[in-house]
């Protein structure tokens, strides 16, 4: 370390600049010993001297091309500390053998693949809604941005459940919250993997039904509305569970908040039109 500090005033930020310096000089300690040898016993070889000359500069950009390549796994660790300090992801981290660099190169992978598991636990914590399990509104956002392609034919569903404050009230919250995991797992059940569900917020879910058309989602909603409608293991004859629902066309992330506008508004046309259905937004 000593060392190290005494010569950082060479090259302040250029630890390789200062490593080629040190073994360009310590190249050239030959040909300065037999010129320091000829000058003081008078006995000149030119021939020697330039033979010399000439093997020292060739041993000398050898050299510091060898050893540039042998630093260049030291740049890449570095370069991959720095993506994982700032939370980015890294690529395949090489390999290196059981040397000084190899260690490092095995510290980097540890480092990277530890920080970027803990940045995927702390994303999925983030995007899932701690009561039902689905992706919560972020979640779906980031999800729907993923899934929307420009040009291409998307439902945007709006779910919610049916007087859900009256269970609340007569029931109590912890048979609300089951009811709505409840409800959340068949919603989650009942449509694609590729389909994106969501606790919306509250007593709301939103589906998002990519590559769809308006009435293929309206089927598979009035499939769902009926098999819930007809659960006897929610709530029974005590109060039965339904929902109502308001679907909406989306083409793409950017029509995706106008979309859920207009879902929103056919939701609120299926629950004053008496509950339990599905509306269709008639705006575009």
């Amino acid at each position: 370390m000593r060392f190290y500090q005494a010569t950082a005033f060479l090259f302040p930020r250029r630890y390789e600049w200062r490593l080629l310096l040190v073994c360009f000089a310590a190249v050239h300690v030959p040909l300065l010993a037999c010129i320091a040898y000829q000058g003081v016993t008078g006995q000149w070889e030119p021939v020697t001297l330039l033979v010399l000359l000439a093997a020292t500069l060739l041993g000398t950009l050898l050299g510091l091309a060898a050893i540039r390549a042998l630093l260049s796994p030291i740049a890449a660790a570095t370069q991959m500390l720095r993506a994982v300090q700032a939370g980015e992801r890294v690529g395949m981290v090489p390999i290196g053998n059981e040397d000084l660099v190899g260690r490092l190169l095995h510290g980097v992978a540890v480092a990277a693949n530890e920080s970027a598991a803990r940045i995927e636990r702390l994303i999925e914590v983030s995007e899932r809604d701690e009561l039902t399990g689905l992706r919560n509104r972020r979640g779906f956002l980031d999800s729907a941005r993923r899934q929307l392609g420009d040009g291409r034919n998307a439902v945007f569903a709006m779910v919610d459940i049916d007087r859900f404050k009256a269970i609340n009230d007569r029931f109590g919250h912890a048979t609300g919250d089951a009811l709505l995991r409840e409800v959340a797992l068949r919603l989650e059940h009942g449509v694609r993997r590729s389909d994106v569900v969501a606790r919306w917020g509250g007593e709301e879910f939103a589906i998002l039904f990519p590559d769809t058309l308006l009435e293929e989602a309206r089927v598979v909603m009035e499939r769902l509305r009926a098999s819930i409608a007809l659960d006897p293991t929610l709530r029974g004859d005590e109060w039965p569970v339904t929902f109502s629902c308001g679907l909406a066309p989306v083409r793409n992330y950017t029509h995706l908040e106008n979309a859920t506008r207009n879902a929103d508004s056919a939701l609120y046309a299926a629950k004053n039109g008496g509950r339990n259905r599905v509306q269709i937004s008639r705006d575009e």
